[in-house]
């Protein structure tokens, strides 16, 4: 691969040179860039810099691959940087990183500079071309998305981490007869971040409501109708708050907090969940806390849920189940349009030997009330 300039989309490439020691020192040393690039050296000095512009970025290049500084074309200022690397000549495959310095974030940096030399490298050979991110680099992963890339699927405990354990990678790819991007999303983000009614509020789940789910779901009354009813331990839930971006963008559910529209309090939590992608059906549960039940919240959760299902997501068909016992939540789907379709009889294991029917519902877009 040649080492040529490389312009695109408000970003230039180029190669580094000794200019950018201040700013590569600076960057390499941002908190994300440490967590989610394993291989940086911590922290990052003045000397790792030198040796990366001098000895370690030569090496790539001379190793068939590529690693180019991402510049302001006006300012010529450090804005991050991508490369190729792990080049298997047989495979005409190769694996592409990148990282972008603090002050360039939210520009589409990342994104051109991925196009960019995705292209170049398809251009001089390349058939495929893979992208590696962290579990809970959801930037990253956007990134990979805006550029073209498919998600493949996870590699389990593929990665080293410094404290000796390993972590998971998610595997994109791109072939060379791939459209440039973006790829098209299973599961859209919610209009300005959120849906509401002016009563009720549903957000994505984050990272930091890891203590209110663990509170709802170890409650002894929301254990009772859990399928099965064994209350999550907190490492489950933190993984759950974790994952739950990367797992929205792969297409895979969307896991949402209900709130308060007026005092924006969490009051239970509400997830869809995509059963069959070809057939567009998807699986919608719920739960509140006990003070907010009997108010409505419930059903106007899974309205609001429902409606941006069929009408943004494209989703075909809505099933929900309900333990038999739980009848309260049968009139919650009722009361959104939902019919009942049927019963598995002792279908779910309950509290020690017993089992219990599960109660399946349907809903089709022309039958949401409200």
């Amino acid at each position: 691969m040649r080492p040529e300039p490389l312009d695109r989309d408000g970003v230039r490439l180029r190669l580094f040179h000794t200019g950018d020691a201040v700013d590569l020192t600076t960057a390499c040393n941002d908190p994300l860039i440490q967590r989610f690039v394993g291989t940086m050296p911590a922290p990052y000095t003045d000397a790792d810099a030198r040796w990366w512009i001098t000895e370690g970025a030569p090496a790539v290049w001379a190793g068939g691959g590529a690693a180019y500084a991402v510049v302001d074309p006006a300012t010529d200022r450090l804005l991050g940087g991508v490369g190729i690397d792990r080049v298997v000549p047989f495979r005409a495959q190769a694996e592409i990183g990148y990282w972008v310095a603090p002050w360039a974030r939210g520009r589409g940096v990342a994104t051109a500079a991925t196009r960019a030399l995705t292209g170049h490298a398809f251009a001089a050979g390349l058939a495929r071309i893979e992208l590696l991110t962290h579990p809970e680099n959801v930037s990253s992963q956007r990134v990979a998305l805006a550029a073209g890339f498919r998600r493949e699927g996870v590699r389990e405990a593929a990665n080293p981490t410094r404290d000796g354990g390993r972590h998971d990678l998610v595997a994109w790819i791109r072939l060379a007869g791939d459209p440039v991007g973006p790829t098209p999303r299973l599961l859209p983000d919610l209009p300005a971040g959120r849906l509401t009614d002016g009563v009720v509020t549903l957000r994505p789940l984050a990272p930091a409501d890891v203590e209110f789910l663990h509170a709802l779901y170890t409650r002894p009354e929301v254990v009772a109708v859990r399928v099965p009813p064994v209350a999550p331990d907190l490492a489950a839930t933190q993984r759950r708050c974790a994952l739950a971006a990367a797992k929205w963008l792969a297409g895979q559910g969307a896991d949402l907090v209900i709130e308060d529209a007026v005092t924006a309090v969490p009051a239970g939590n509400c997830a869809l969940v995509y059963e069959d992608q070809r057939g567009r059906q998807a699986m919608v549960g719920y739960s509140l806390l006990p003070d907010w039940r009997g108010r409505g919240f419930a059903s106007r959760a899974v309205r609001l849920l429902a409606n941006w299902a069929f009408s943004s997501a494209g989703i075909a068909r809505l099933s929900a189940g309900t333990s038999g016992e739980n009848i309260a939540s049968q009139r919650v789907l009722e009361r959104v349009g939902f019919r009942r379709e049927g019963l598995l009889h002792k279908r779910f294991i309950g509290f020690g030997l017993d089992r219990g029917d599960n109660v399946l519902f349907g809903l089709l877009p022309d039958e949401l009330t409200g």
